[in-house]
């Protein structure tokens, strides 16, 4: 009999798609999916080390499966992905009913460590060439296919764990990438996401970010390119170029993260860029695709920023108007230069700068929203809409969730429809009058 495997992913999308790497090469290895962890005799545990939050949930789901496995003793529990590379000494130490403790860069082996007599057996190496060339997602049908462009991180924000969990940034050939595209498209996804830690700091030889997504433009059957996260340091006017020469299968949407707008935090960050090079970029983008969606991370309370450095990023803010944000408190991650840092923002005044940000983001993202009243816009259907069975949902190529009558539209579908109302973050196309 086959045996069962269940993965369970927190995190980032790199997660999502490491968790589809791992189910293929497990499904080549006479493993099939489990319906859940009770019936599995294999269980991963793919992981996240960014934010604190992130590990507790983990840590609190080892305990629960600790009992399943006094009830089933012969299930393997494996620890993987960021927290393994991370945390590695503590999961030996603590939680000795752990299998397996893999880091990112070792799921190739995977298949040797499932017959191995060693407990736990850990890999947590990091590797300089690791990308996973020659080895195909096992992916759940929908509209959107991750790809994995590129692993690892150069940047060193002062905040960041990713570059001594994920290791050096190096990039995948543009031919496993494109091959890879096709084949989902084959597969019937619509729509492909391309992703790295930096995903537009992507080189091959003389290749770069720009052409490879001008190269993908190319492949039959895929009807909408997206990417995340880019970096600011790395956007180019060639980039923004091949947005606009290259719509609508490219998404007129960047995802581009401010993390603070003053320039002395952004230093003691190690952002590498500044609050006026920040917004040229904007203007750049906005001067060449008009209607780009823009979004960005936030970063409130981080050590050392006073009263007048949050004011700075609520006036870049301002000038932005950005379509969404992620926004989130300070906490310090071990093994990071900023958690040497005095952490001498006080909870109350980060939560009161949080709440702040978010009021005056929310004001931005009606702005945002409500400017597309009246627009004809192309969407491309995704599923049936959760409040009711009469209408279905879709994104449009800025990002941004609208919601229309049933019709006879089908998911992966791609229409055009007038936006009619905008309420939250939700966009309405419903028959006027």
């Amino acid at each position: 009999m086959k045996r069962r495997f269940y993965i369970e992913t927190y995190g980032c999308q790199m997660n999502e798609y490491d968790s589809e790497i791992l189910a293929g090469i497990l499904s080549s290895q006479e493993y099939v999916p489990g319906s859940g962890p009770e019936d599995a005799d294999l269980i991963l545990l793919n992981t996240c080390s960014v934010r604190e939050h992130a590990e507790q949930k983990v840590h609190s789901r080892l305990g629960e499966l600790k009992a399943l496995k006094k009830k089933n003793p012969g299930l393997r529990i494996g620890l993987v992905g960021c927290m393994a590379q991370n945390l590695k000494a503590d999961i030996v130490k603590h939680k000795p009913y752990v299998d397996m403790v893999l880091g990112p860069d070792s799921y190739r082996h995977i298949p040797e460590y499932l017959h191995s007599d060693d407990s736990p057996v850990i890999d947590t190496d990091l590797s300089k060439y690791e990308v996973y060339d020659g080895l195909f997602p096992s992916r759940r049908e929908g509209v959107n296919a991750w790809i994995s462009i590129m692993r690892g991180c150069d940047k060193f924000c002062s905040y960041c764990i990713v570059p001594y969990t994920r290791g050096r940034e190096r990039s995948r050939s543009p031919q496993s990438i494109l091959d890879e595209a096709k084949r989902s498209a084959e597969q019937g996804f619509a729509e492909i996401t391309l992703l790295g830690q930096n995903v537009n700091s992507y080189r091959s030889g003389a290749f770069r970010f720009h052409d490879l997504l001008k190269a993908l433009t190319e492949v039959e059957g895929i009807k909408r390119i997206r990417y995340t996260s880019p970096h600011p340091q790395d956007i180019t006017e060639d980039l923004v170029k091949v947005h606009a020469a290259c719509r609508p299968r490219i998404a007129s949407h960047i995802h581009l993260p401010l993390q603070a707008g003053s320039d002395r935090v952004l230093r003691r960050m190690n952002r590498t860029y500044s609050q006026k090079h920040y917004l040229q970029l904007v203007d750049m983008i906005r001067k060449h695709v008009p209607d780009m969606g823009i979004t960005t991370d936030m970063i409130v309370g981080f050590p050392g920023e006073t009263e007048a450095d949050f004011r700075e990023t609520l006036e870049v803010m301002r000038k932005v108007k950005f379509d969404s944000a992620y926004m989130f408190k300070y906490s310090p991650r071990p093994h990071t230069r900023a958690a040497a840092m005095e952490d001498d923002v006080s909870e109350a005044v980060k939560s009161a700068r949080l709440t702040e940000l978010i009021a005056l983001q929310k004001e931005h993202t009606l702005y945002r929203y409500r400017k597309m009243i009246g627009r004809d816009v192309g969407i491309l259907v995704e599923s049936e809409s959760k409040k009711s069975p009469d209408e279905m949902k879709g994104r449009t190529s800025c990002n941004k969730i609208v919601v229309f009558p049933r019709e006879d539209y089908r998911p992966k579908a791609l229409i055009r429809r007038r936006i009619t109302d905008a309420q939250g973050v939700t966009l309405f196309s419903r028959p006027e009058g």
